[in-house]
């Protein structure tokens, strides 16, 4: 068995990161189904094709929610923290064979650290842009990327309209803004470790003090 991995909300400052793996005996079952980067679909396109991957794949997922990323973040750094997750999915899998799109910008070195996670011996072929080269790879981008997609519309019925979680959403960035303002405090779906948190407590605290000035 041969499997793909990918994972979708690493950059986000609100929400979790979920990480996916697929696998398949043979990668031809993928074929038909028309398979691109989750970049590269509609909503609408991911959740069509969610289900037909599931049914014709084995598949794995994990979700690391804002506080669990800041709790292993004391430990090591995120692009270890999704090698360690990517392992973790592909132990699950248990395929002979792993494709990785690669967080760090040494390939190599990436594949170095999934590897030292595994429970068990895998080849590991770690490449940038990995969901564009291989189908399995598409796949699991379009499991993680509906599956976080799915969360965070859950937590916006919970906390409000939190746009899609990343700081280069002007959506996300006014309503932890606003929330900083009221609550004095950052929310606890946002990763407090993240500088975007720590530049908008900064900028809250200078505003209070300008109050007294």
């Amino acid at each position: 068995m041969i499997c793909g991995v990918d994972e979708a909300g690493k950059g986000s400052v609100l929400g979790p990161m979920v990480v996916a793996a697929v696998g398949v005996r043979n990668e031809d079952v993928l074929a038909p189904l028309g398979l691109r980067d989750s970049k590269l679909l509609s909503a609408k396109e991911r959740e069509r094709l969610y289900p037909l991957i599931k049914k014709v794949c084995k598949v794995a997922i994990i979700r690391l929610d804002a506080h669990e990323i800041d709790s292993v973040r004391c430990e090591m750094t995120m692009n270890q923290a999704v090698a360690r997750a990517h392992a973790r999915v592909i132990t699950k899998i248990s395929p002979t064979c792993a494709y990785v799109d690669a967080c760090d910008v040494n390939i190599f070195r990436y594949a170095a650290m999934v590897r030292s996670n595994l429970e068990r011996d895998c080849e590991i072929v770690s490449e940038h842009h990995a969901d564009d080269k291989y189908l399995v790879v598409s796949a699991a981008s379009i499991i993680a990327k509906v599956t976080r997609d799915r969360a965070i519309a859950t937590l916006a019925k919970k906390f409000g309209e939190i746009g899609s979680g990343y700081p280069s959403d002007p959506v996300t960035i006014q309503y932890l803004s606003d929330y900083i303002f009221h609550h004095r405090q950052p929310p606890p779906i946002a990763r407090k470790s993240w500088k975007t948190v720590s530049n908008l407590i900064a900028k809250r605290s200078q505003s209070s003090l300008g109050d007294f000035s």
